[in-house]
């Protein structure tokens, strides 16, 4: 009696008819981790297992901001990404031989930092394991632990590098006011490139990442000499530094939505429109029901983290009664 094939088996089988029936096209995004585990009933892990075959057949690459798409044949370029997929006699410059005969690129602790981060701003944390980025990388997953010490070092070096992107200006505007600001808005920015790091980035165990440490050291500084005591100006930096992070919180909510159902928030919406109306005109929502007929009133992620980041500095300026800001 033949045993049925593993369930992720199944899914890949599934997958793959599609590409090669042309039912998903070069550049066609594929089901994210999470639709296959909806639409599958099957765990992280198996979803995972599924993009990560895909991958290694060359059928499917990841693309930042994108997620995962089928991959060009040897024919063509991916008309997303321009890259050609990889095919099995395929081997870059630079490569190495390993034990197995089977060549290998050379590795740098950058380039596994890179790979990982681009994997996680295309499809979240969870499906950056160390094992999904040696397939990236196409190397032995033990090979990465030369660079890197697991995942959990891994995801530190990530934050640290993504919290490095942008230099803190130095020197810094004039006034307490301005520096906040300017700091505020340059970490809206990084976790607005990388959704993921609002979720990894804590207030009672805080990253031991240099380039993170750097921030909270520079708004202590936007503070300090100010005649304020160092607990104060400790507050001030972790209080700013967590409005920005649980503003962004809201961020891989929405890109793991628009991931999975293929829509902006916009279009989720809109295609709710005759919905939320009826249910507005039952009377019980008057305000609410006010502001759906006035087309000024917008609202998004931005526009309220400049909302509360303005009423979170007018809250601070107490402290500094003697400063102009």
């Amino acid at each position: 009696m033949t045993r049925p094939d593993p369930p992720y088996l199944r899914i890949v089988a599934g997958l793959r008819d599609r590409i090669g029936s042309g039912d998903l096209e070069p550049g066609d995004r594929v089901p994210s981790t999470r639709q296959i585990m909806r639409e599958s009933g099957v765990a992280m892990a198996t979803a995972t297992r599924v993009l990560s075959t895909l991958r290694q057949e060359g059928l499917v690459e990841a693309v930042p901001g994108r997620g995962t798409v089928v991959a060009a044949g040897p024919s063509g370029p991916n008309p997303q990404t321009g890259r050609r997929a990889p095919t099995a006699r395929q081997s870059a410059p630079g490569q190495r031989r390993h034990a197995a005969g089977r060549s290998e690129p050379e590795l740098s602790q950058r380039q596994i930092v890179r790979t990982a981060i681009g994997i996680a701003d295309a499809e979240g944390l969870p499906a950056t394991t160390m094992r999904r980025v040696a397939l990236e990388l196409r190397v032995a997953t033990m090979s990465l632990y030369r660079h890197v010490r697991g995942k959990d070092h891994l995801v530190l070096l990530m934050a640290d590098a993504a919290f490095g992107e942008d230099a803190l200006p130095e020197p810094p505007p004039p006034g307490w006011r301005a520096q906040l600001e300017h700091v505020c808005r340059l970490q809206w920015s990084i976790y607005r490139r990388h959704p993921w790091l609002a979720q990894i980035v804590s207030l009672t165990r805080p990253l031991l990442a240099p380039n993170a440490m750097a921030h909270t050291e520079w708004t202590m500084r936007a503070v300090s000499d100010r005649g304020l005591d160092l607990d104060l100006v400790l507050h001030v930096a972790a209080t700013t530094a967590n409005y920005v992070r649980g503003t962004a919180v809201n961020l891989e909510r929405e890109a793991e939505a628009e991931q999975d159902t293929g829509i902006s928030g916009d279009e989720w919406m809109r295609a709710r429109q005759d919905a939320v109306g009826a249910l507005l005109a039952a009377g019980s929502f008057p305000l609410l029901a006010r502001t759906a007929t006035r087309p000024d009133i917008e609202m998004n992620l931005d526009g309220l983290f400049e909302f509360g980041l303005q009423r979170l500095l007018d809250g601070l300026a107490p402290l500094f009664p003697q400063s102009r800001g």
